[in-house]
């Protein structure tokens, strides 16, 4: 992991082929990604499912973040969650000890990663396009949904960077 931090995402000028209206989008998903690798570079597996003061652990926010974005490109494709999906659903923040920070980063930017190439496939005209979410199916549009990848992302990050500092900082943990 590189942890050397560097000019943030947006500064760094656009992400070939991707539109320029879903440029901070792709921006935000990125950073998100950045932000993960040098928050988390020198944090311990055994603090991985600690909630100090009862808030979500570091886990559940990893997970999250990859499964927001998994759904969110799902649903920007209009296409239906599937039972994988739904599982993952099921198990975000339920404790397993298989899983490790190494590979729940790499969850992440395996998903990082087909979203941006997704993000290269999509004209203008797709954007405004109407599409549901959930079993309710509530309307977004394309740009709805990939917008809310991103903003929901750098939410949980926020809320994961404070859990990860209280746990490194409180010999307690």
């Amino acid at each position: 992991m590189d942890n050397q931090k560097k000019e943030e995402v947006w500064l760094r000028g656009p992400i070939d082929n991707i539109s320029p209206y879903l440029q901070p989008a792709a921006h935000a998903l990125r950073q998100t990604g950045e932000d993960l690798n040098y928050w988390l570079s020198d944090f311990t597996d055994n603090q991985l499912w600690l909630k100090p003061a009862g808030r979500a652990s570091v886990a559940f926010h990893l997970q999250h973040i990859t499964g927001v974005l998994d759904r969110m490109m799902t649903y920007a494709k209009d296409l239906k969650l599937n039972d994988t999906q739904f599982e993952y659903l099921k198990n975000e923040g339920v404790e397993n000890s298989s899983l490790s920070i190494t590979i729940l980063l790499d969850q992440y930017h395996v998903k990082l990663n087909e979203a941006l190439n997704y993000f290269k496939t999509l004209d203008d005209k797709i954007l405004i396009e109407e599409r549901f979410v959930g079993r309710k199916k509530l309307p977004s549009t394309v740009i709805g949904l990939l917008f809310h990848a991103a903003e929901h992302s750098q939410r949980h990050l926020g809320q994961l960077l404070v859990t990860c500092s209280i746990l490194k900082n409180n010999s307690a943990y």
